[in-house]
């Protein structure tokens, strides 16, 4: 297979140049609400040229759960773990490494009641309760892998493929990959629970080597996702559109000579977009307009819940007006992260996300969505059956769980499978790039064909390492 397939615009101008348009007619066109210059305007994307041959998913909801949940006390019961509690771990299974070494420290059993739940019999814990409900919706991988063994690295490569940052994260791949279904508000859109930030910070959801335009956009938590969106009362239309087409004709002067600054050319786009979301965002954020039985579902009466339902359902209704990809970050610092008290820590965050998304995965099976959005659940990895501080569990990226809805995925089933205490994946082991190439067909995508230049080499989002995962397809 050719790696040259593609022509790729490295500046915004050289496509503006070849889609005949330049940005003063973008700046125009975005001010005054013609759609048809805008969507000949948008980021040029390989997805004419590349075969949709396999998913039907059109949107991603990844719930990302930074810290890492300890998967053998959610989804995958482990009986020996209780038998040997106490005990060191058996010979057999090495020296595996650690972030904090607690390689002989004794095997901690899970406090948890286990139970099999919906046809399927997936098994989950008394952690997450109204799971039970959406059972049979969940493919269940309980075999992920990755390399960063602590958070920097992991989020990192659970976000962009490699431990280290620079590289493009999964949600401007798809963005470049697929381009937009709505040109008055992003394609990728990047939700927090909290004021603290991401580990890496806008690394997680940034465009690395590809044009700035690509990543993603973060919008505030709270009741005001977008600040400023709308201009002082005292500001006219006018007004308004003036200041903006001047902006962008300063711009456009300083761009001048200096194509190869992408950030630059993403703050031009970003001033288009900010024009056209002036419209339509106030209705896509304001969740007051849905039914008091839509926020009750996703748990926004209770004071535990209301953050992150919020996300959730903030989440639904921009996918329902076609933003591609959506991460909810919960916990975001890392707040997962259970080295000690993990009874208290996993007791508290659990009950704050079961709910939401519960009702989110339900919301959008009721809505018919749910066939054409892939929903995404974990961290950047999970936990050892070793113990640390007598009461919580260290890092483990050698074999942990997360799951997916909807979106065409196999549901009702599970994938892989670790050893009898959870430390290792040793069925049908999924790593990182797996996990992405199989999301990639997921949203009709061949991980091998979406292809970006940088320094002459050939791109992918997979480090040429992935493989699609068929046993995760339905």
């Amino acid at each position: 297979m050719s790696c040259d397939q593609f022509d790729h615009f490295h500046t915004r101008r050289e496509f503006l140049s070849r889609a005949g348009g330049g940005f003063g007619a973008v700046a125009l066109a975005a001010l005054l609400g013609q759609p048809n210059l805008l969507r000949a305007a948008s980021p040029a994307s390989g997805a004419s040229k590349i075969p949709n041959a396999i998913g039907r998913a059109k949107n991603v909801i990844w719930l990302f759960m930074e810290g890492g949940p300890s998967h053998i006390d959610l989804f995958d019961p482990k009986p020996l773990l209780q038998k040997l509690a106490g005990q060191s771990l058996p010979p057999s299974f090495g020296k595996p490494v650690t972030a904090m070494g607690e390689v002989n420290s004794p095997l901690l059993a899970s406090k948890r009641t286990w139970a099999q739940h919906g046809q399927c019999g997936h098994w989950i814990s008394d952690w997450l309760p109204r799971h039970s409900t959406i059972a049979d919706e969940l493919c269940v991988i309980r075999s992920c892998v990755s390399d960063g063994i602590n958070h920097a690295g992991g989020v990192c490569q659970m976000n962009t493929g490699s431990v280290f940052g620079g590289r493009p994260s999964l949600g401007a791949w798809l963005t470049y990959g697929l381009g937009s279904d709505n040109n008055s508000m992003p394609s990728f859109v990047v939700l927090k629970d909290s004021d603290s930030m991401v580990v890496n910070g806008v690394r997680s959801w940034g465009a690395g080597f590809m044009p700035a335009v690509y990543q993603g956009v973060l919008l505030d938590h709270g009741a005001e996702p977008i600040a400023n969106l709308n201009p002082p009362p005292s500001v006219s239309s006018a007004q308004q559109t003036s200041k903006l087409a001047f902006i962008n004709q300063l711009n456009r002067q300083h761009l001048a000579g200096r194509e190869s600054n992408t950030e630059l050319e993403a703050r031009i786009r970003s001033y288009e977009l900010a024009a056209r979301m002036q419209a339509e965002a106030p209705e896509a954020v304001d969740l007051g307009a849905e039914p008091a039985s839509i926020r009750q579902l996703y748990g926004m009466d209770q004071e535990h819940t209301e953050v992150f339902g919020r996300n959730c359902l903030l989440a639904r209704r921009l996918v329902e007006r076609g933003v591609r990809f959506v991460q909810l970050y919960h916990g975001a610092g890392s707040k997962w992260d259970s080295h000690a008290k993990i009874e208290a820590n996993h007791s508290k965050l659990c009950a704050a996300v079961d709910q939401p998304i519960v009702g989110l995965i339900t919301d959008l099976k009721q809505r018919g969505l749910l066939d054409e959005t892939l929903v995404i659940w974990g961290g950047e990895f999970g936990r050892t059956p070793m113990s640390e501080k007598g009461d919580g569990r260290d890092h483990n990226p050698t074999g942990f769980t997360m799951y997916m809805a909807g979106g065409g995925v196999r549901a009702g089933h599970v994938v892989g499978a670790t050893d009898d205490l959870g430390l290792y994946a040793t069925e049908d082991k999924v790593h990182v790039h797996d996990l992405h190439a199989t999301i990639m067909a997921l949203m009709g995508l061949d991980h091998t064909s979406v292809i970006y230049k940088h320094k002459g080499r050939p791109e992918r989002v997979d480090l040429n390492e992935g493989h699609v995962k068929t046993s995760i397809l339905g």
